[in-house]
């Protein structure tokens, strides 16, 4: 087996002695036994966190070099015109903390997600027209991915302490 141990941001392909070819539900896995697109054993031993991205090389225990490839799955496609409606779209989707693509092409701008029928019944309320149908998935990175050019990660922490007091103490009388 082909031991895939560091990741090497964009490579040509050329670079590369092999692809491998994903869905994003596994372009987020860090360790990871797969077969590569000619059919070798390969082993994934990464840093978890960071997307597997389209384009994107890994490199073996032996240097060799293995590009990843997007598999083509179901997704959604919500168009409305650009601008705040496009805007709007974008925010209130990426506030329910779900991975999105952004793009556009010759029909306009659009946000594309993977099939959700909440996420769906949103985009729609909001003006979009939907496309079910079957492209890659290659979500926007998360912007502390792309200040200092990635591959780091920020401390962040939450303090979720509450106090809270509460007096049990009665007085109980009883006549008898």
């Amino acid at each position: 087996m082909l031991k895939l141990i560091e990741r090497l941001g964009p490579v040509e392909a050329s670079a590369a002695s092999d692809t491998l070819t994903l869905p994003f539900e596994l372009r987020i896995r860090g360790r990871l036994k797969t077969q590569s697109d000619s059919g070798r054993e390969l082993g994934l031993f990464l840093d978890r966190g960071p997307v597997l991205r389209s384009g994107e090389g890994l490199k073996a225990e032996s240097g060799e070099v293995v590009r990843v490839c997007a598999a083509v799955e179901p997704v959604v496609t919500a168009r409305v015109s650009a601008g705040l409606p496009l805007a709007r779209l974008a925010y209130h989707l990426g506030n329910r903390h779900v991975q999105l693509a952004l793009g556009e092409d010759d029909k306009g701008g659009w946000v594309r997600f993977p099939p959700d029928h909440v996420l769906e019944e949103l985009a729609v309320l909001l003006g979009a027209e939907l496309e079910h149908h079957e492209d890659t998935f290659d979500p926007e990175p998360g912007a502390y991915n792309q200040i200092g050019g990635g591959g780091h990660s920020h401390g962040h922490s939450h303090n979720h302490d509450h106090s809270h007091d509460h007096s049990h103490e009665h007085e109980h009388h009883h006549a008898h």
